[in-house]
């Protein structure tokens, strides 16, 4: 017989509105969503906490952290993978695309090719059914490298590349159009020196000379050909917007200027910011802030990127910044399961997967009373 559990007296958080209510799970599908304060024998008193669809991250770096916890330290990946996995779950994330970066430079001494291996080893449990989330690839193809073609092939249909972006890393442009940030940017997490830096910063510009239009060409291919979702990453102008919509690209990532996040609403591409940049009021690259973006309606998703615990945390705060929680919190859950074609989940409605997390707000940041994914408690 299928288990059943409801969670009810919460307060639901539907696409559009709030109401108090109750869900009622059986085995990995929502079977019922009801209003009204009753609770059920037998139910789970939610005592008015938050009940909403378990987030939804497209863009994080925080396997690498687990794999690499400090310069040259390479961690025992098994390990790395679940505890990676594990902090996810704690902070309400239940379905996750790991951003890899595939494009490797040989000939220096950074960025050496990991993605292959990798994700092997994260389908391996997997398959073991030892991850507590869902987990997706988010391969960030790097034009200004040498190997980004080669990478490419040893990727198929069958890896589940949910999303891949073009990442173009050309100093003086995009993210960096500053050159003093990013040399200290540079200097203070890679500890470069003056001739390290000025030699990381031409021989970045001279690969992308010789590889960066064939490789663009080349990763707009391989997305299509994965059945993956192809996004931009960084555009700073109109004119990079266009040639993003040219590509069929229906995500940017963290677009540096309003211009850019005006012109990507134009071609009906949506807008991907930091929670980081949320929190702290700011881009720590000196770019555009998403509390700006978000006033001029400018922001649809929210990503955790470097800090897992930020997505529920930012998205909480939209929502009391534009009065409207649902709305908040569809930054997180519904838009971004929309945008890469998971029609499964994202939102608690009758048939979707049961993917739910229950919170209470306390001292204005979300306390988790608990993380289900396909309706088994993981956190």
């Amino acid at each position: 017989m299928t288990e059943e559990m409801i969670l009810a007296n919460a307060t639901l958080v539907l696409p559009n509105e709030t109401l108090t209510g109750s869900v009622r799970i059986a085995g990995e599908t929502i079977i019922e969503v009801a209003s009204g304060a009753a609770i059920p024998v037998d139910a789970i008193d939610c005592e008015g906490d938050y009940v909403c669809p378990g987030l939804v991250e497209l863009h994080t770096d925080n396997l690498e952290r687990h794999i690499q916890p400090r310069p040259k330290v390479d961690w025992p990946h098994a390990a790395a993978i679940l505890a990676h996995d594990a902090e996810l779950a704690s902070t309400g994330i239940t379905t996750v695309f790991d951003a890899m970066r595939i494009g490797s430079i040989p000939s220096g001494q950074r960025y050496k090719k990991y993605a292959r291996d990798l994700s092997r080893e994260l389908w391996q449990l997997r398959e073991q059914d030892a991850l507590k989330i869902s987990h997706f690839l988010h391969l960030r193809a790097e034009v200004c490298s040498e190997t980004l073609v080669e990478e490419l092939d040893e990727f198929d249909a069958g890896d589940r590349v949910g999303l891949v972006s073009l990442m173009d890393h050309t100093p003086g442009q995009r993210q960096f159009r500053d050159m003093t940030q990013l040399e200290a940017y540079m200097k203070g997490k890679h500890g470069m020196n003056d001739d390290d830096f000025l030699q990381h910063v031409a021989q970045l510009k001279a690969l992308r000379e010789r590889f960066g239009d064939r490789h663009e060409v080349e990763t707009v291919k391989a997305a299509r050909r994965f059945g993956a979702m192809l996004a931009s990453h960084d555009d700073t102008t109109a004119a990079q917007v266009r040639t993003s919509a040219g590509h069929g690209i229906t995500l940017a990532e963290f677009p540096t200027t309003v211009e850019a996040a005006r012109a990507c609403h134009d071609h009906g591409i949506k807008v991907m910011m930091g929670a980081p940049n949320v929190i702290r009021g700011g881009s720590h690259s000196g770019n555009v802030a998403a509390h700006e973006l978000a006033e001029l309606g400018h922001l649809d998703i929210l990503s955790s990127d470097y800090v897992p615990a930020a997505l529920l945390l930012s998205a909480a705060q939209l929502g009391e910044m534009w009065g409207d929680m649902a709305r908040g919190l569809r930054t997180v859950t519904q838009t971004p399961a929309q945008v890469v074609g998971l029609n499964d989940r994202g939102e608690l409605r009758v048939g979707a997967r049961a993917d739910v997390i229950r919170f209470r707000m306390r001292e204005g940041a979300p306390a988790l009373n608990g993380v289900w994914s396909r309706g088994r408690r993981v956190a």
